[in-house]
């Protein structure tokens, strides 16, 4: 009896392979759709096309941007989560919508570690506090002076409650005292449009988004989350001013590329290998530098990994600060 069971293991085993086997070799007959957390315009919306743009002739595919929105990245996220394993829908994560929102909110309608396969990461980047050029402070010292003598007067913003956004400013408030208080907007977009416009004076932003902004001189950087970035070096860190929790170095911010769980490994395999030969690219490495990228492929098993501990780590700042997002 146990050797019919171990039997008919393997033959479904072997059969799951074959069925696979011919699915990966024709694998793309029709364009992918590719899920983008943020709006068109925005940072991470740049980062998505140009990466669809580098893998396309290498998978030999047309790739249909779809630019989702919303719930701090949720939305795009639980659709990727939820579309057949076809190969045929990937979406782009970041911190917040894999790392941040789990962290924040145990009735998320997505598990970011089992219900995807990663194709990889793609880099790390920090989160910029940004404020607009007529604010009174410059960096963090003149920050909380500034905060100290007008008591819950500062405000700031970001892209939705359980956002890297937000946590980075209850991080900064739990080390700090500075009491700003939070604004969640619906996406990063709708941040840059009011900062230009005067109508919100502090904000915490993707360094996709906010590099271009600061050096075009339209916002000035007063200090990045949780380390330096290379895109700009001389903007202070949360490291550097003492910033953390609990004595402990907060990891990086990454950007990955996931497909729904299920997906058969063969078509993953060639999604991966066409995600690193992008992310080696010498220009695509320039042009996420640009963006407040370093360019960093990471496989998928790794990548899984990474996340499942991040999580745990940020879960201690969501509870200190009493972040929740249910």
């Amino acid at each position: 009896m146990r050797n019919l069971i171990i039997a008919s293991v393997l033959t479904t085993a072997g059969l799951t392979v074959l069925a696979q086997a011919p699915a990966a070799a024709d694998y793309p007959s029709r364009p992918i759709r590719f899920n983008l957390i943020s709006a068109a315009g925005s940072g991470g919306d740049t980062l998505g096309r140009l990466l669809a743009d580098k893998m396309a002739p290498i998978v030999k595919a047309t790739f249909v941007i779809e630019n989702k929105p919303g719930a701090g990245g949720a939305i795009a996220t639980d659709m990727t989560a939820k579309s057949a394993p076809d190969g045929y829908t990937i979406g782009l994560g970041g911190a917040t919508t894999h790392v941040l929102l789990p962290a924040s909110n145990p009735k998320l309608p997505y598990n970011s570690v089992k219900d995807f396969a990663p194709i990889g990461q793609v880099g790390t980047a920090a989160i910029l506090m940004i404020a607009t050029n007529d604010s009174p402070y410059n960096n963090v010292r003149e920050l909380l002076a500034y905060a100290k003598a007008n008591p819950g007067t500062v405000q700031y913003a970001s892209w939705g409650n359980g956002s890297t956004g937000h946590f980075c400013g209850e991080l900064f408030n739990l080390k700090t005292q500075a009491k700003m208080q939070h604004i969640p907007y619906k996406s990063v977009a709708q941040i840059q449009t009011d900062m230009l416009g005067g109508h919100v004076k502090l904000a915490y932003i993707d360094m996709a988004s906010a590099t271009p902004m600061v050096k075009a001189g339209r916002v000035k950087a007063i200090t990045a989350c949780t380390s330096r970035s290379p895109s700009l070096p001389n903007v202070s860190s949360y490291e550097d001013e003492g910033i953390d929790s609990g004595g402990k170095r907060m990891g990086a911010f990454r950007w990955a590329v996931y497909a729904p769980a299920g997906t058969p490994k063969p078509i993953v395999d060639k999604l991966a290998s066409a995600l690193k030969q992008v992310v080696d690219m010498p220009d695509v490495k320039a042009r996420l530098l640009e963006l407040g990228i370093t360019a960093g492929f990471v496989g998928g098993d790794d990548l899984q990994v990474n996340t499942a501990q991040d999580i745990e780590g940020w879960k201690q700042v969501a509870k200190d600060a009493k972040i929740s997002n249910e």
